[in-house]
């Protein structure tokens, strides 16, 4: 049985951050709150942990739609290709805060994660419990929202203690920081000459 804490949504505890980082260090799968919606995610070095994650999810690795949770603008440069000014200043505007976009991945990121396009999804969330636990892990998260798909009428939860019923069993440590929205990030996609919004989603777009 996985273990549930109670952090302050604005002001997470940090040995309980700790907590929260010596057990993805460790292989372990985490459920956390961010500015969207309610997530699942590992370490990003632990392949046995994105494996994991896969059979959680019951995707296959090359097949997942994963996207990747940086704390900052620095950590984020080193997990994707380098960007011309133009891209540089989109994200700028609209990060932190609710959106994922797509982006050519650098080398950082392991063959098998990729995709055909050799793209990836990256996020900075606007709120301090993702962001302290990737501080506080020192690498990214390899996340995927707990859209649940066997389930229209539940679709994203967003009660913690429900999350904890649903899954306590199969992860091993939840972050209850509160309810969250139903919402899921924008998707844009900025691959091509124009970006490209994948998904509407929390964020509005500002171009």
């Amino acid at each position: 049985m996985g273990q549930r804490i109670v952090v302050y949504p604005q002001s997470p505890q940090k040995r309980k951050i700790k907590q929260v980082a010596e057990i993805l260090k460790e292989g372990g799968v985490a459920i956390f709150p961010t500015d969207s919606v309610y997530a699942m995610g590992v370490a990003f070095s632990r392949k046995d942990a994105i494996e994991k994650l896969c059979e959680l999810k019951r995707i296959e690795p090359a097949k997942a739609t994963f996207s990747i949770i940086c704390s900052n603008f620095s950590q984020l440069s080193e997990y994707v290709a380098p960007m011309d000014k133009a891209t540089f200043r989109l994200l700028k505007k609209h990060l932190p805060g609710p959106f994922t976009f797509i982006l050519p991945a650098s080398a950082k990121i392991p063959r098998t994660f990729l995709n055909r396009r050799h793209t990836i999804g990256i996020r900075i969330p606007n709120d301090p419990v993702p962001i302290a636990i990737v501080e506080e892990l020192g690498e990214p998260l390899i996340t995927t929202s707990l859209y649940d798909e066997e389930d229209d009428i539940k679709g994203y939860m967003t009660d913690p203690m429900e999350i904890f019923d649903r899954y306590g069993k199969i992860v091993d440590i939840i972050v209850d920081a509160g309810p969250r929205g139903t919402t899921p990030t924008t998707v844009v996609d900025l691959t091509g000459n124009e970006p490209v919004v994948v998904r509407q989603g929390a964020g509005e777009l500002l171009l």
